[in-house]
């Protein structure tokens, strides 16, 4: 299926994988003002239980003022199929990404992960974790290797989010919030976190790191922009503080922002340029011995500080920039 939209051509429900001999889908923005566009994929929130690849920011408006194609894909949720299920699918999509880019027109030598909640856990982890882990055998050939991370509040260290968070945390009126509903502690054996591991949290040790993106951290670890509200009670920021702390003491290119007033699923919300942020707290780590590899504007809104990240990261120092880079 196929649609246009002003600047941006829509390639809806591609098949990227069979995993679990079904179907897995994901939808193409490409903009048509761009010559061989790089590309980021877009992973949802929901729990890694809920939603699917139209759980979103506007993403053909993203594609068409930022200059970048934008794939969004489902992925199998934790009722489906336990972890690392999930960042299976997320490397299998990075490839397929790279085996259609011929006759989709893209340039896929630097490809980008932007995750929210749920997707932002999977962006990191699929970025940091070692290019055999988690491979499958479809798309066998191209790489799964990604050169940029937005993580928008996912959690990062599964056993200590009870003690970063109230036990029964109050449900905010975002789509991701609405669609988890009432939260239950980690530890709970029906959490989010203990059905996506398909174990309690508070049984096993291992299996909670094995799916903690803090561990997967290395020297020579992708750059990242990390995005997270001060008010988010249900994942608290210090979550995002852990992955910074991580990726800053292995030497890498990493940005933590905080956000005073914003709640969870903050990515969802239409009007997210025009809000009132409050007060803004960065965070920043460049690789020993090199300039940071963008100039970050305290003052932007957060769709335009992502634009900003994700082009000084995917695209080649010359590239034409959109008129306006402000979604």
């Amino acid at each position: 299926m196929s649609a246009t939209l002003p600047q941006v051509r829509v390639i809806a429900d591609q098949v990227y994988s069979r995993a679990g001999g079904r179907d897995r889908l994901a939808d193409l923005y490409i903009p048509e003002t761009q010559a061989s566009p790089a590309v980021v994929l877009w992973l949802h929130g929901g729990g890694w239980r809920f939603g699917d690849r139209r759980m979103a920011p506007d993403l053909a408006a993203f594609a068409a003022q930022s200059g970048l194609a934008v794939v969004s894909i489902d992925y199998r949720l934790s009722d489906e199929a336990k972890f690392p299920a999930q960042v299976e699918d997320v490397k299998t999509a990075v490839r397929w990404v790279r085996s259609v880019a011929g006759q989709q027109g893209l340039n896929t030598k630097r490809v980008g992960l932007w995750g929210s909640s749920a997707g932002g856990h999977l962006a990191a982890c699929a970025a940091l974790s070692d290019a055999g882990q988690w491979a499958t055998p479809e798309h066998a050939g191209h790489s799964s290797a990604v050169q940029a991370v937005v993580d928008g509040y996912g959690p990062t260290n599964l056993a200590r989010i009870d003690s970063d968070r109230a036990a029964s945390a109050p449900v905010g009126d975002d789509l991701e919030s609405l669609a988890i509903g009432d939260v239950l502690p980690a530890a709970h054996p029906e959490s989010f976190e203990s059905r996506l591991l398909g174990v309690p949290v508070s049984a096993s040790s291992s299996e909670v790191q094995s799916a903690d993106p803090v561990h997967y951290v290395r020297s020579g670890s992708p750059p990242f922009l990390i995005l997270h509200g001060r008010a988010d009670t249900l994942i608290p920021c210090a979550q995002s503080g852990y992955l910074f702390d991580a990726l800053a003491a292995a030497g890498n290119d990493a940005t933590l922002v905080l956000f005073e007033n914003l709640k969870h699923g903050f990515f969802n919300n239409p009007r997210l340029a025009e809000e009132n942020y409050g007060e803004v707290t960065v965070r920043r780590s460049s690789p020993r011995g090199q300039d940071a590899s963008w100039v970050f504007d305290p003052a932007a809104d957060i769709p335009s500080m992502v634009c900003a990240f994700l082009r000084a990261q995917l695209v080649p120092i010359g590239a034409s920039t959109p008129k306006s880079a402000k979604v």
